[in-house]
């Protein structure tokens, strides 16, 4: 991908409620430093001034997260009521999304499901991390359970790599970059969980995409152009497929097929009472999404 500018930002996808862009790797989604003046923020206030909402903090509502490094598939809605459907769909569980990764060391097991729980780090130095349960210094640590598949075998700048599909079943923060770390394969670039020692790659190497929000009247698919391939980085060579990538997509989208056909009417299901602090942090997020 070219360098990150308010010009250069891919668009996968474009309605009268949403936006779903492919995430430059090196941009954040938005930011309160008068500094940072390239965010996806600014790239869409850039690109679609007009759609801008001068009633929330960031001009527009982000459906969900994807870190500072990590590129892909971002969905973004452009008004209350589309935002309060995908608020419904994060908050039920009902979104799928796919990422690709390159991971340190050969992944002997063609398939396995991570299955740590995360928590806050709280040790000095590490509080911008997130650890795994029995760890020092873990804080509240959360059930969470990731799918991971191998697609590749190969060598990133002449070290062994796995190319592996991601499938997070929950959403943490950090979540598929502290799965990966937890079992001793993490993800080339990845800084942070490499305890400082990853730091050659340009980028690190996570990659949103696939993303399927099963709206009721607007059901999103969206795939994000996989970067991990030779002709976009010379340093990736891979030497043997295990799966094939369009195959996987297409049994994830045929498991995901029966949500848009089977609830088309939000009547068929029967979700339990909000509670009033519910019901207000629904109505928080709606005015004024924050990352945080």
């Amino acid at each position: 991908m070219e360098p990150a500018s308010l010009e250069n930002m891919c668009v996968l996808y474009h309605s009268a409620n949403y936006i779903v862009v492919n995430k430059h790797w090196d941009i954040r989604i938005d930011s309160k430093m008068w500094y940072e003046k390239q965010t996806v923020q600014s790239q869409l206030k850039h690109h679609f001034p007009e759609l801008a909402d001068p009633g929330t903090y960031y001009g527009f509502r982000f459906c969900h997260q994807l870190d500072f490094s990590t590129s892909g598939a971002l969905c973004v809605a452009l008004n209350k009521a589309a935002a309060g459907q995908a608020y419904r769909c994060f908050k039920d569980r009902l979104v799928t999304k796919a990422y690709l990764a390159l991971v340190r060391d050969i992944v002997p097991e063609e398939k396995i499901t991570l299955d740590f729980a995360i928590g806050k780090n709280t040790t000095e130095g590490k509080t911008h991390m997130m650890c795994t349960e029995g760890t020092d210094g873990c804080e509240n640590p959360k059930s969470c359970q990731t799918k991971l598949t191998v697609l590749e075998y190969g060598e990133y700048d002449g070290d062994p790599v796995t190319k592996v599909l991601l499938q997070p079943l929950t959403g943490r923060t950090h979540q598929l970059r502290v799965h990966c770390s937890a079992v001793g394969h993490p993800i080339v670039g990845d800084y942070t969980y490499s305890l400082r020692t990853d730091s050659a790659p340009y980028r690190m190497m996570l990659h949103a995409y696939f993303l399927h929000i099963p709206l009721e009247n607007e059901p999103i698919h969206v795939t994000a152009p996989d970067p991990f391939v030779p002709t976009f980085d010379s340093k990736w060579a891979p030497q043997r497929c295990v799966n094939v990538l369009e195959d996987l997509l297409k049994n994830i989208l045929t498991k995901s097929q029966p949500e848009i056909q089977e609830e088309p009417q939000p009547v068929h299901r029967s979700p339990p009472e909000e509670s009033e602090e519910q019901q207000a942090q629904c109505q928080q997020w709606l005015c004024e999404w924050n990352l945080d």
